[in-house]
This record gives structure tokens, C-alpha cells and sequence, in this order.
């Protein structure tokens, strides 16, 4: 399968890819600041640079995009067709540097929530998160079930 558009229009297309701000990192700011839930954002000199770094409670939160990260719901489970063997090697390699920032961090005594783009249309994400947030549940990764 080859890609349908020109080099130019390609590396434009992923010139908009964010890194930062993104919707799904938007809405959990949201849920959070109407919670009344204080945070900072990006966890400069954190391992992993965290999304948002609640320092008074020693916690941290990722907001992972379900296909840049692997995850396990159908979104994240699909694999690409165009130059497979680059996608699925950088999504493990994503994986697992997710994974060593997060033993990092809870090495160092942080709590760490990870909220995954699925999770935001799931009913009741707003509660769980603030939940979590607040040290009220034990859920370490906020995913939904799709």
C-alpha cells in the first residue's frame, strides 16, 4: 500500500501531529481544574516528562493516545498497514519507554495515573479521575472499555 500523498503533503500532515495541548490532554486539564484539583503542566526533570505533575500530592498523570501508545482497546489494537514493521516497532519502543518512566517515578515515590484517550467517553470519567487524583481509588491506569 503506498502512501496516497507527496512527500511534501506527508511531512505537512505530521507537522500537525501535537505533542502538547492535545484534546484529550485538554479535557483531563478540564475534569481536573473543575474538581478544584491544582497541577502544573509538563513534569520538566521528571522521568517520562509527565503531562501534568501534582507536586503536593505526589502525583503524576500521562494522557496517552491509545494507537501512539499501544493500548489494548480496538483503537490501540489496530495495526497499520502502511509500513508495519516502523509503526509496530516504534509503538513497542514507545512502550516501553512508557514503562520505564513509570517504574522511575514510582521508584522516587510518585503516584502515577495513566489516563488513555478511550477513557474519555466512558460515563463517569470525570468522577473516576478525580477519584484517582485525590488518592480515593487505586486506580493506576484510567482506561475505558472500548
Amino acid at each position: 500500500m503506498s502512501d496516497p500523498f507527496t512527500t511534501e503533503q506527508r511531512s505537512a500532515v505530521m507537522r500537525r501531529v501535537k505533542g502538547r495541548d492535545t484534546g484529550p490532554e485538554l479535557a483531563v486539564r478540564q475534569a481536573l481544574r473543575a474538581a478544584g484539583i491544582g497541577y502544573r503542566l509538563g513534569g520538566a526533570g521528571l522521568p517520562g516528562r509527565p503531562d501534568l505533575v501534582m507536586k503536593g500530592r505526589r502525583t503524576v498523570v500521562f494522557v496517552h493516545g491509545c494507537f501512539w501508545h499501544g493500548h489494548d482497546c480496538r483503537r490501540g489494537a489496530r495495526a497499520p498497514r502502511a509500513n508495519a514493521a516502523y509503526w509496530s516497532a516504534k509503538i513497542a519502543r514507545n512502550r516501553a519507554r512508557d514503562a520505564a518512566a513509570e517504574a522511575a517515578l514510582r521508584a522516587a515515590g510518585w503516584r502515577v495515573l495513566t489516563v488513555w484517550e478511550c477513557a474519555l467517553r466512558e460515563p463517569g470519567f470525570a468522577d473516576r479521575l478525580v477519584a484517582a487524583a485525590r488518592g480515593q481509588a487505586a486506580a493506576v491506569s484510567i482506561a475505558g472499555s472500548s
